[in-house]
């Protein structure tokens, strides 16, 4: 037996696909132009499936700050901040953090996934309980893993079914951590998370929320859903990345807990990993100011969202069951879904192919990320070409259709 032996149904369903279509992980892009345009083999491209809420990858002062910050202080760190130091940069961002979310501690790691590998695996482990949600991003799953904490899994967004899960756990030792997402990344329903932070409170847990997808887009200032339901005072860490809204690469995580900096030393994804690079400590420094500075982005970014939601539930399409700006339109099939994202491609939309097992209910999507740079246009022009591309599929429904949650 080969040593990669072990993957062969993954390669085998791999090829298949690509023998049906274009590569759907493999899209190269022969240039990007802006933050919703790219040229791929040769044809300008509407860019739908980038997480660039607010559209701030060519920002002219975030551009400007990165390259200053190269020319001043160098390629890289070549190091983590353990034992390379940390520059003047990770201190200001954590800094800025702090001041953002009003916490006493902030904690900056090199990926959005390491933020929550590291912070999951170090608050809890063994004879202690991570309480997930069932649809939780897999960084969240690999931070439990990594932790050893009895995982618990609830249905997904239930309230009802995490408080009975809780009930059964109230009396067995060791600490109960909960850990939702402020949206949820492949269909963009949000959390209850005002029932949520009042079952914590009851039952005596804690209470981790993962802002990636809402950091930017939710809430007076930004700071995603616990502010948009009025309960950050109930979150005891918030964790996010700078990969989204942010424009650029990179997570953190703020709390106000006692004796936090005891982190920096116990949590291997921080310790062990090379920190951020001065161009990206840069940019993200000043997208931050900008996300504070110019609200309008998110208002353009909703605006955005709602137009490409209304107008792909109106033609009969199966939309998520909440509007963000993540809109995906379930699929009947695998087949289908191929054919849909193919023919978008072709036809100058590129947005992701979602496919199961990493998928809710192993249900096939196209998953659109919107973003407030894209224009009314543009919005309008995806509308019209995944009409045209779904009639000619046959995929057209007689009425509205919303996917259930």
């Amino acid at each position: 037996m080969a040593l990669l032996d072990r993957h062969a149904a993954s390669r085998d369903r791999y090829e298949a696909l690509r023998q049906a279509s274009a590569d759907p992980f493999g899209v190269r892009f022969d240039e990007v132009i802006s933050p919703t345009e790219g040229v791929v083999e040769g044809r300008r491209t509407i860019l739908l499936g980038t997480n660039n809420y607010l559209g701030l990858t060519f920002d002219p002062e975030c551009v400007e700050d990165s390259v200053r910050a190269v020319r001043e202080r160098g390629t890289g760190t070549t190091g983590s901040r353990i034992a390379n130091g940390s520059y003047e940069g990770h201190l200001e961002l954590e800094s800025a953090l702090k001041t953002y979310y009003g916490r006493k501690h902030a904690m900056v790691f090199t990926t959005g996934y390491q933020a929550n590998l590291g912070l999951l695996s170090s608050l809890v482990g063994r004879g202690d309980h991570l309480i997930l949600d069932a649809d939780s991003h897999a960084s969240i799953y690999d931070g439990a893993r990594l932790g050893h904490a009895e995982v618990t899994r609830f249905r997904h967004n239930d309230p009802e079914d995490l408080y009975k899960r809780l009930k059964r756990l109230k009396d067995t030792p060791g600490e109960k951590l909960i850990v939702v997402e402020g949206i949820y990344s492949m269909v963009g329903d949000v959390a209850p998370l005002r029932e949520i932070a009042a079952i914590k409170r009851e039952m005596g847990a804690y209470l981790v929320v993962d802002e990636a997808h809402s950091m930017g887009v939710l809430g007076e200032t930004g700071r995603g859903l616990a502010e948009e339901a009025g309960v950050e005072a109930d979150v005891d860490v918030v964790v996010g990345t700078f990969s989204k809204s942010l424009g650029s690469v990179g997570g953190f995580c703020v709390a106000d807990m006692d004796d936090f900096d005891v982190l920096r030393i116990v949590c291997r994804p921080y310790m062990f990993t090379a920190s951020l690079p001065p161009a990206v400590i840069a940019s993200t420094v000043t997208a931050l100011r900008r996300l504070q500075e110019q609200p309008e982005l998110r208002l353009r970014l909703h605006a955005n969202a709602r137009r490409l939601y209304d107008g792909l539930t109106a033609m009969g399409l199966a939309t998520g069951p909440t509007c963000s700006p993540i809109v995906a339109v379930t699929m009947p099939d695998q087949a289908a879904a191929i054919a849909m994202w193919n023919g978008l491609l072709q036809n100058g939309v590129y947005l992701n192919l979602a496919l199961p097992p990493a998928t809710p209910d192993n249900r096939p999507l196209l998953r659109s990320s919107i973003s407030a740079a894209h224009t009314p246009e543009q919005i309008d022009q995806v509308i019209a070409v995944m009409g045209r591309v779904a009639s000619q599929l046959g995929l057209l429904g007689a009425e509205p259709r919303r996917a259930k949650g």
